[in-house]
């Protein structure tokens, strides 16, 4: 009978520790918790704002290949003329003396 009452004891004091444990874990899980749900709340702020700054970075680099774009094909462009211009120089259609005092005199 004393082996079963060291039992009980032994029985008693497990779950006297359990319960007191559990009281002390339920009010330090509600601390947990609240520092938890404060983690939570900044985590979701700064990934909401880094998803906002990555959507302007996505724009501003959207915007610098557009402009990128254009000024390639604008060189493109005057790389054209410029070709046709010199051609005419090579072939002498127009006299580079006339090229020359035109240039300096249109931009006066």
């Amino acid at each position: 009978m004393s082996h079963r009452r060291d039992q009980r004891s032994s029985r008693a004091a497990l779950f006297d520790d359990i319960e007191e444990g559990g009281l002390r874990a339920s009010s330090s899980r509600d601390v947990d918790e609240h520092g938890n749900e404060k983690a939570i709340e900044s985590l979701q702020d700064r990934v909401s704002f880094l998803k906002r700054l990555t959507g302007d970075v996505h724009e501003e680099v959207e915007s610098h290949n557009r402009l990128l774009g254009r000024m390639g094909n604008d060189m493109d462009a005057s790389r054209g003329i410029m070709s046709g211009t010199i051609a005419r120089f090579k072939m002498g259609s127009i006299p580079l003396s006339i090229w020359i005092s035109w240039i300096v005199f249109t931009n006066i």
